[in-house]
């Protein structure tokens, strides 16, 4: 990791969407107080208990967010995106990371300390706004999952958590929907809470009906129609 010699942009800060809307001053103060940190691929943005806590946003690349049970198992919680932020939950919880956040391509990342982030959001409704948004929004995809997990089959969770994916890492190709993100069975099953015999099942099934096919951990969806049709409901 190493910090970046160009300054953050107030265009950078306004594609977050922390600060979605918000006016130039309020952008300005934000970038005096932020860090820009730049990671390869395969790297560690933070750990698991750590109480050094800082709020971060994606710049570039992609972050894989995973905890640990205490018998030593990961599970992937959620995949963040360019423009996303991570990390922020920790500054009004137990001022400790609930997981790890693992870079999966080399990354641009823009931090603020706990202190800085709560005084902007005091200072400036708009963010503490956004920040609200953000933070209901990832609440009731938990409660979504939660009620799958409990009410729905394996097929129709996987299906879900796919078309979750599509929307979220989705790039428009001439043969289908492919998910940019290099993707392992194990991530799908952890998401869907399932198993991994049980995700390899389903897509096995899938690409024989010519749903989807997988090439090199790239997922392509080819029929998002008939994929939405087994999920039964249009993710949110």
């Amino acid at each position: 990791m190493a910090d970046s010699d160009p300054p953050i942009s107030r265009r950078e800060l306004a594609s977050i969407e922390l600060f979605r809307g918000v006016s130039a001053a309020a952008l300005d103060e934000a970038r005096k107080s932020a860090r820009r940190l730049i990671f390869s691929k395969d790297a560690r943005v933070f750990d698991q208990g750590d109480t050094r806590v800082r709020a971060h946003a994606l710049l570039k690349g992609i972050v894989r967010i995973s905890q640990s049970g205490s018998d030593g198992a990961q599970i992937v919680i959620r995949f963040i995106g360019v423009g996303e932020i991570f990390g922020v939950a920790a500054a009004f919880t137990d001022h400790r990371y609930p997981a790890d956040a693992d870079t999966m391509a080399a990354s641009v990342v823009v931090s603020w300390s706990e202190a800085d982030l709560i005084r902007l959001i005091h200072r400036h409704p708009q963010v503490a706004l956004n920040a609200l948004r953000i933070m209901g929004r990832r609440l009731a995809e938990l409660q979504n999952r939660l009620r799958e997990v409990s009410t729905q089959s394996v097929e129709r969770r996987v299906a879900h958590t796919i078309l979750r994916l599509v929307r979220q890492f989705g790039r428009e190709e001439s043969f289908g929907t492919t998910i940019g993100l290099s993707l392992r069975r194990k991530d799908i099953a952890d998401i869907a809470g399932t198993t991994l015999y049980s995700v390899s099942r389903a897509l096995t099934n899938w690409e024989k009906r010519g749903l989807l096919f997988t090439r090199d951990q790239s997922l392509t969806v080819t029929k998002l129609k008939d994929l939405r049709a087994i999920a039964e409901v249009i993710v949110s």
